[in-house]
């Protein structure tokens, strides 16, 4: 891991075409603006670990044999 510190209104470049700058500083955290190309996906981390949660509690409630009927179907 890179580990860097940056003032207000500094940057870093990612690559060729992705800029992450100081927006501000405020109490208990700093704000970032992040400049990249429309098909490169930016998710904060928490909302991802979210879903992954999200996912695994509703596959413990899937039924195997209503699994199963619903692959057949789609198959045929």
């Amino acid at each position: 891991m890179l580990v860097l510190a940056r003032k207000l209104d500094d940057s870093i470049v990612i690559g060729d075409n992705i800029v992450v700058k100081v927006i501000a500083i405020e109490k208990g955290g700093v704000k970032l603006g992040i400049d990249a190309p429309s098909d490169v996906s930016i998710v904060r981390s928490e909302l991802i670990e979210d879903v992954k949660d999200a996912n695994k509690a509703a596959a413990k409630d899937v039924d195997s044999k209503e699994l199963d009927k619903l692959s057949k179907m789609l198959k045929s």
